[in-house]
């Protein structure tokens, strides 16, 4: 059964015909995403800041009801992620560091806030925009080593925010350089019954049996089981009281001061929102056999967070193992992503008093549980099999994730990926137009060729041709023609189309071989090339009575002008089928 659908033969918005897998799968999903939430908002704040925990969860009722509502993937479950996170509590410390220091902690988190849900609003009305304008497909451009480096990056800043936490401390900001200042300090004043009920939460989510997991997920056991041992204790730090009840409204606020910084981290934290939740859906389409609407996953996400901001909830992006978990309990409608919002909406306003007795040292467990499975360990035991730069470039971008920040881990990733792909790309090319017989020539072209001894040289431009090769061209059809040869083919076939650099790469090979004596004959030169070339004035350096329509003919020509006419073969006249000048 479906569900306003219309006469244009749109599909529905909502399709009920699998109504108990979806309810079955966002049910399972909410439970799955419950300690993620608690422990991704106590994780952000600093201890003793109201509010943290619950954050979280508005973050995964909100961004995980609307993104579902509006997005454009069926399976998907949104809420808060690590990379999110990540960003979201980089940006909180910048903030709190512009703030007056003879204020206390809470007071300089609570001046940050309309700064700090300034930037989620913002983040997400840049990915509403960049889905109305069409941008999701250029997002899932990003090279695999610079998603590995950046995502095993985001992994390492968790365990390390959180490493403290595990024997009873805490970092004095939300920057990296402060949570490796605090391990010593919490190492050296542990409390006992904190690092206790770290280990047991750490080997509950480590070691939780996959056959159990199918009916208690292992996040959960290791909340359930770390908050019954803490009861038993009283010098563990806890989360405290957690506000019931729908969230106040944050009135988003931008000043000159800051401004910079909150922009920074609203572009940040769009574009690491649209390329985790693509990623995402990506991995749902390969489980599902479906196809996701990238652009109108973007909306969707966009929704969710602007909606988030102005609530205090915490910014999220499709998040993979929540997904998996919803398609493999049935979910298969987006019913099952708004289902999953409303459990955790049920959760908040009944269950969240027993929430305040959670430790944070359970929830740093399992936070560095999700650390742990956000690092890409298989890529990284692989890499050194396969290309040693792409490898260099995922640990560059893995230690400027985490020692610098995301969005500069992400454009150097970029561009070094994009220079050693023209490189490799270059490299080919050269190979291939220095090749004495070109990979598609034909048994009579060969036996023309040979026959010339020497005396004619072609030359494949063999596709698409960089800038970074045709810099070189010149220098490798000089090195590739043998002393004695009186004619050049150049065979333009496969080249479709030529820029600034290439065109001067042409002009430099045909003087270079008028001036050596050698007649220049090309073939198969398309509408297109030859307007650009006439656009640059570089046809002056080809006769046309030499240009030819297919490569054949043109050798057949230069076999005529050496003296050397194959066997089996009239050689055409000359200027016969000539390309138009």
């Amino acid at each position: 059964m479906a569900l306003l659908g219309n006469r244009a033969g749109k599909p529905p918005i909502f399709d009920f015909s699998n109504i108990r897998g979806d309810i079955y799968g966002g049910v399972t999903a909410g439970i799955v995403a419950l300690p993620l939430a608690l422990a991704f908002g106590a994780g952000v704040f600093p201890p003793g800041v109201e509010g943290g925990a619950i954050a979280g969860l508005w973050g995964a009722i909100i961004v995980g009801f609307f993104a579902a509502l509006f997005g454009g993937t069926n399976t998907q479950i949104s809420g808060p992620t690590g990379p999110m996170v990540v960003v979201f509590a980089g940006l909180l410390a910048s903030l709190v560091a512009t703030m007056d220091p003879s204020m206390t902690i809470e007071e300089q988190v609570l001046s940050a806030i309309p700064l700090l849900f300034a930037a989620v609003v913002l983040g997400g009305i840049i990915q509403i925009l960049a889905g109305v304008f069409k941008l999701g497909k250029y997002i899932k451009l990003v090279p695999y080593p610079v998603i590995s480096g950046f995502m095993s990056g985001i992994g390492v800043i968790i365990i390390l925010l959180q490493f403290s936490r595990l024997f009873g401390g805490a970092p004095e900001g939300g920057t990296v350089f402060s949570a490796i200042e605090a391990i010593p300090v919490a190492i050296s004043n542990i409390n006992y019954s904190a690092l206790g009920l770290a280990a047991l939460t750490l080997a509950t989510v480590f070691l939780w049996p996959k056959k159990l997991s199918k009916f208690l997920p292992g996040t959960l056991a290791a909340l359930i089981v770390g908050t019954l041992a803490g009861l038993l204790l009283t010098n563990v730090p806890i989360l405290g009281a957690i506000p019931s009840g729908i969230p106040d409204f944050v009135l988003p606020q931008l000043s000159g001061s800051t401004l910079v910084i909150v922009l920074e981290a609203a572009v940040i934290l769009a574009v690491l929102g649209a390329i985790d939740s693509l990623l995402t859906s990506l991995v749902a389409d390969n489980v599902t056999r479906t196809r996701h609407n990238s652009d109108q996953e973007l909306i969707g996400q966009g929704v969710g967070n602007t909606i988030a901001g102005f609530f205090g909830a915490l910014p999220g992006a499709g998040a993979t193992m929540r997904t998996m978990v919803n398609i493999r309990t049935g979910g298969s409608t987006k019913i099952s992503g708004m289902v999953h919002g409303l459990v955790l909406l049920a959760i908040v306003l009944v269950l969240s008093p027993l929430a305040a007795k959670i430790p944070h040292a359970v929830l740093a467990g399992i936070l560095v549980k999700v650390g742990y499975d956000i690092i890409d360990f298989s890529y990284i035991r692989s890499a050194l099999r396969g290309p040693r730069f792409d490898y260099v470039i995922m640990m560059l971008v893995l230690l400027v994730t985490v020692f610098v920040d995301l969005i500069t881990a992400v454009g150097l990733g970029v561009v070094l990926a994009a220079l050693a792909f023209v490189w490799r790309t270059a490299d080919d090319q050269l190979k291939e137009a220095s090749k004495v017989l070109p990979r598609t020539t034909t048994a009579e072209e060969r036996k023309i060729l040979e026959e010339s001894d020497g005396r004619i040289s072609m030359f494949d431009f063999g596709g698409a041709m960089s800038f970074s090769a045709a810099a070189d061209l010149g220098h490798h059809v000089r090195q590739g023609i043998p002393e004695g040869s009186g004619a050049i083919v150049l065979d333009f076939s496969r080249l479709p189309f030529v820029d600034v650099s290439a065109a001067r790469a042409i002009e430099t090979i045909a003087v270079d071989a008028k001036a050596a004596g050698k007649r220049v004959y090309t073939s198969g030169i398309s509408p297109e090339v030859m307007k650009k070339l006439k656009g640059l004035r570089i046809d002056e350096a080809l006769d046309p009575n030499y240009a030819f329509e297919d490569r054949l003919t043109a050798l057949r020509h230069a076999a005529e002008q050496v003296g050397s006419k194959p066997k089996g073969g009239t050689p055409a006249q000359g200027g016969d089928a000539p390309l138009p000048a």
